[in-house]
């Protein structure tokens, strides 16, 4: 997800990093439901939390969610309902059972397993972007705030083009041309904007056709649109403006493992320079590709 930077963003790392250290990712403690904070974009335990290899910005959100079964829940407060109505002889009421319900998820908490996940974040502060990695809006929406909370007069917002991807993509695909230096490769989806909402998925499928074509202009919208990139970079563009798969291809690596090696044990600079350098020149190409960057409001 490609936000564009309004204000706020810091000159230098040493503030981000001291604020990020106060809300250091820590793991959930028995009762804890959820843990969320920042963690070391190297993995190294102890190391920086935020990197800056080449100009180029990484940090990384770290959330950990235990998860109880709501059918173990639902079964416990159950045992209990019955156990009052029996030596009771009433039948407790919905406050009651929120109540209950809420005690049994307490209790088993400590029993239940956890599960982490984590959001790497991007930022080119010469281009004035920030990326996410984060595979919803929601959880996008969960780094930002994240974010704002470490950054004082942090501005951000996603990236509106002139033209919609949707549009954009439906005249590619009409035309059968992709635009300059971009080119269709074999798989989208297409959804029809009445009220069927009937969905056409291609996958590992010729684009260029006529059966295409129609649905097009029956009225199907494309939402989702596989494409590469000056033969290095593929992905799928949604119509959220997402890049979706994204993969280097080998034309990427050639050269790289002839590279003079930076005397660390990990290929974390190799990695980032490289990803960086292709995505810094496919986005300005990809948005120039849906006529322009809206102003910031």
């Amino acid at each position: 997800m490609i936000y564009r930077l309004v204000s706020g963003w810091p000159n230098v790392a040493e503030p981000l990093e001291a604020a990020l250290e106060k809300a250091h990712f820590v793991e959930c403690g028995a009762s804890q439901e959820k843990s969320v904070g920042w963690v070391e974009p190297r993995g190294h335990a102890h190391g920086a939390l935020v990197e800056v290899v080449g100009g180029q910005w990484l940090l990384k959100l770290m959330m950990e969610v235990k998860v109880v079964p709501g059918s173990v829940v639902k079964r416990k407060v159950q045992e209990q309902l019955d156990h009052i109505e029996a030596t009771t002889g009433r039948k407790p009421g919905k406050k009651e059972t929120r109540e209950l319900t809420d005690d049994a998820r307490l209790a088993l908490l400590p029993m239940a397993f956890s599960k982490q996940s984590s959001v790497q974040v991007w930022v080119d502060p010469a281009a004035g972007y920030l990326l996410t990695d984060a595979g919803s809006q929601a959880k996008a929406d969960e780094v930002i705030t994240w974010l704002i909370k470490a950054v004082d007069g942090l501005v951000v917002q996603l990236v509106n083009t002139q033209t919609s991807p949707a549009s954009a993509m439906g005249l590619w695909l009409s035309t059968k041309e992709a635009p300059p230096g971009f080119s269709v490769d074999r798989e989208c989806e297409l959804k029809a904007a009445d009220e069927s909402r009937a969905v056409v998925r291609y996958t590992r499928h010729a684009l260029d056709t006529e059966e295409v074509t129609q649905h097009i202009a029956m009225g199907k919208v494309p939402t989702r649109l596989a494409l590469t990139w000056s033969d290095r970079v593929s992905f799928v563009l949604t119509e959220a403006l997402q890049l979706k798969k994204l993969a280097f291809l080998e034309s990427v690596f050639e050269g790289a493992a002839a590279s003079p090696a930076d005397g660390k044990d990990d290929n974390f600079d190799a990695d980032v320079a490289i990803a960086t350098g292709e995505l810094r020149k496919l986005i300005p190409d990809l948005i120039e590709a849906l006529s322009g960057e809206m102003a910031a409001a």
